[in-house]
């Protein structure tokens, strides 16, 4: 079990499968000179897939996301979700991802064991997706989806970043498109993970400015916190249901008492909190030789020492060193 001194026990495994991604996200990297990790220093497949069987057999862990980066950069991805798909206990799989790629690969990953998929989408106008990702791919994303659903990766979760001057208009429009096409929206407040450290406070587009904007043309009954449980995202049922929609208040309404979440990098870093400074090496206990009894007791001290919350509201409060392209969504 890996649980810290507040009583939470972390259930839910997030895996940076590298840190590369093939768009350029103004909130999240630079358009040029970001530093990927060296290829000695990722976990190779074997030690990924190793280091999943200890947390879901030996840790309590139920679930695991995927994440990068973008995940299906990973050449060795399907192998890998197939080879954790064959644990036992079978654990929950789910990847998010920007979608590009994801017409060519979604029934495979559905044939090796994948559950869902989280597809990050901004904006439906090709002009700012383009001024957004810095990139031409909104159609890829689109087929994307569109592959995803085909293949039973459901319920599709469409994450959205709404970003001042850019798509803050957006809400309605994308809520109508994805009721219409049966997708789970979810916006996300910008969050102080960029690699340029550009992120301000008051420049961000906060829930209630979101919630505030859907409500212009649908009717919002919150789902209720009974509902919610551990699950990042607050949830109002549109129009009365059953289609609902979700905001993820990392910065203005945060979640930490409820969190269930570890987090393992491309590196084989274990972290704590998405905005944790700190982090606990395993990477270097699985080269040493070190038996799966010892990396579970790693993982169960860093785990420990997790902080009481994300240190946001904290006017001392510094962002992550590293961005996260390397640390995982």
């Amino acid at each position: 079990m890996l649980i810290d001194t507040y009583g939470r026990v972390a259930t839910d495994l997030r895996v940076s499968l590298t840190d590369r991604c093939n768009l350029r996200c103004t909130y999240c990297m630079p358009e040029e000179g970001l530093q990927w990790l060296a290829k000695p220093d990722l976990l190779t497949d074997d030690e990924i897939v190793r280091l999943i069987g200890i947390a879901v057999t030996e840790l309590g862990v139920t679930e695991v996301r995927f994440t990068g980066g973008e995940p299906l950069l990973r050449p060795g991805l399907v192998g890998i979700v197939e080879r954790c798909a064959a644990l036992a206990p079978r654990p929950q799989m789910s990847l998010t991802t920007n979608g590009i790629g994801l017409q060519r690969t979604a029934q495979a990953l559905r044939d090796a064991g994948l559950d869902r998929v989280n597809v990050s989408l901004d904006t439906l106008r090709p002009e700012v997706f383009q001024a957004l990702t810095r990139r031409k791919r909104h159609d890829d994303v689109l087929r994307g989806l569109d592959a995803a659903r085909t293949a039973g990766l459901t319920p599709v979760k469409v994450n959205t970043v709404l970003m001042p001057g850019l798509n803050d208009d957006e809400a309605p429009d994308l809520l109508a498109w994805a009721l219409e096409n049966d997708y789970e929206l979810r916006f996300i407040e910008q969050m102080p993970l960029d690699a340029q450290h550009g992120w301000k406070r008051d420049g961000m587009i906060t829930a209630g400015d979101i919630l505030t904007s859907l409500r212009t043309r649908f009717t919002l009954t919150a789902e209720g916190e009974d509902e919610r449980g551990s699950a990042p995202a607050e949830r109002w049922l549109v129009d009365g249901g059953p289609a609902r929609v979700g905001v993820i208040a990392s910065v203005t309404r945060p979640f930490c008492r409820a969190c269930d979440r570890t987090r393992l990098t491309a590196d084989g870093q274990v972290r704590t909190c998405l905005f944790a400074r700190e982090e606990s090496d395993l990477r270097g206990a699985l080269r040493s030789g070190a038996p799966d009894e010892e990396i579970a007791r790693l993982w169960r001290l860093a785990m420990w020492g997790k902080k009481a919350g994300s240190g946001l509201d904290d006017p001392t409060f510094l962002q992550p060193d590293r961005p996260m392209s390397a640390i995982g969504g």
